[in-house]
Parts: structure tokens; sequence; C-alpha cells
């Protein structure tokens, strides 16, 4: 019996995978740090706001009368905190790839429908929707019902929210001595770390499928993936053929001590 429910798609370059969603417990939690955090942050600016800008703004008001001061600072103090609410989960999904703290303290994480990894776009979609889905929890209300465990802010975006893998099988194809070298070399010159889960999860499902693969099939998507993983681990230039240096990346990320496992 599973407590989580599964969710499979097909990511752009034909590869079946699986994730565990992250259900609404994980994801309650995640919120629920991200709020203390926030509320924190939001309680400073306002502290700052009555010690510090309101008094500037009646010596302001006793100079000029009839600007109305007051009234302009809180509202702008309003549109700060606002900014405040929504940019924290923009921010924190963008630079940490689909995780804000609490995500990260419950190992969950946003990615696209396709599988790839959320970008600036849909993390604004989510935060700017996240108002919506806490009136009357309608958001808990979706995720708990919903086969996806989607709110409206993931579906408006096109994303879901995932478990972090645990642990990683072993092998169980054959890997090259040239890839084993290489995979020392890529530990040192290559940044491995930028390499998330549902990505290493893609190498790792087609290193086991490219056998059952036709040579031409298995020509187009292995050199698709090379130059992919190439961009994304910041390598100028893909060493050996497309197999090896997959083979390769592959090994070096197990060997890591990887922070989004």
């Amino acid at each position: 019996m599973r407590f989580f429910n599964q969710f499979q798609l097909q990511t752009p370059e034909s590869v079946e995978l699986e994730f565990t969603l992250a259900g609404i417990g994980n994801r309650t939690l995640a919120l629920l740090i991200d709020y203390l955090f926030l509320a924190f942050s939001i309680a400073l600016f306002w502290i700052c706001y009555v010690f510090l800008i309101v008094p500037i703004g009646e010596v302001i008001e006793n100079l000029i009368p009839d600007a109305d001061v007051e009234m302009w600072l809180f509202a702008i103090a309003s549109l700060i905190t606002f900014f405040l609410y929504t940019g924290y989960f923009v921010i924190f999904e963008s630079i940490w790839q689909g995780q804000t703290p609490g995500k990260r303290f419950t190992r969950i994480r946003v990615i696209q429908d396709n599988g790839r990894r959320a970008g600036i776009g849909q993390a604004v979609l989510r935060s700017l929707l996240r108002p919506v889905d806490d009136l009357f929890f309608i958001g808990v209300f979706m995720i708990m019902l919903g086969q996806q465990e989607k709110r409206i802010g993931d579906w408006v975006a096109g994303t879901i929210v995932i478990q972090e893998e645990r642990a990683i099988a072993p092998a169980n194809f054959p890997i090259s001595d040239a890839a084993s070298r290489l995979a020392l070399k890529l530990q040192q010159e290559a940044d491995i770390n930028q390499l998330l889960p549902e990505e290493f999860a893609t190498i790792r499902e087609y290193l086991q499928r490219r056998p059952h693969l036709t040579n031409n099939a298995k020509a187009r998507l292995s050199q698709q993936l090379a130059q992919q993983t190439q961009a994304l681990i910041h390598l100028e230039t893909q060493p050996n053929a497309p197999d090896t240096f997959l083979e390769a990346v592959y090994l070096a990320y197990q060997n890591l001590d990887n922070p989004h496992r």
C-alpha cells in the first residue's frame, strides 16, 4: 500500500519518469515553516515602519500640512508588505530551483508538468495565486481531492510538487572504464550540484533503456541529453562520446554529497 500518490510523465526526450507527489502533510508543514519566516520578516518591517518611518512622516507633515504624508507612507508600506509576501516564494523558488526553506526542510520540490525544473515564470504565477488558494482553504481541498494534488496556482503555472529521491538505486547497466575516469574529472571541473534529482533520473532512465532503442533513436536521444546536461553543469565542452559522458555524469552525481537529494 502506498501512502503517497504517484505521478508518471514523459519528458520532452521521450523518457518516462515516475515521481512521488509531496502529499498534503509535507506541503502543509513546508507552508507553516515558510509562513513563520514570512511573519517574522513582515513583523520586523512594520516595527521599523512604526519607529522610524512614521516619525519622519510626522515631521514632513508638520512642514507640509496638506501633503497627506502618513497616508502615502502607509500605502507604500502596505505595497511593500504584499511584495514581501509574494516575493518570498518567487525569489526562493527561482534561486533554489523549486524550493523554499520550508520545502527544503520537508524535502519536496516544485517542477513543471513535463519534468523540467520550474522557472521564474512558474514561481510568479504560483505566488500571485497563493492568496486565492489560501482563501477558505481552497488550495488545501484541491490538493486533498485531486489525483495530481494541484492547487489553483499549480494548474495555472503547469507545475506539480514532488518528493525528492531519498535513495538512488545502484546502476544495473554497464559503465565503461572511460566513463569512470571521466567521472573523477567532472567532479573537479563541472558543477554537478546543479543537476536536480529529476534530471538525474532522466539520465538514469535513458542509460537503462538504451539497449532497447534503435540506433537512430539512441544517437538522437543521447546527443540531446548530453547537450542539455553539459549546459546544466556549466561545462564548456562535451568530452568523449555522448553515452560515455552521460555515464560519467551518472557516476559523478552519485559520488557527490549532493544537497538536492
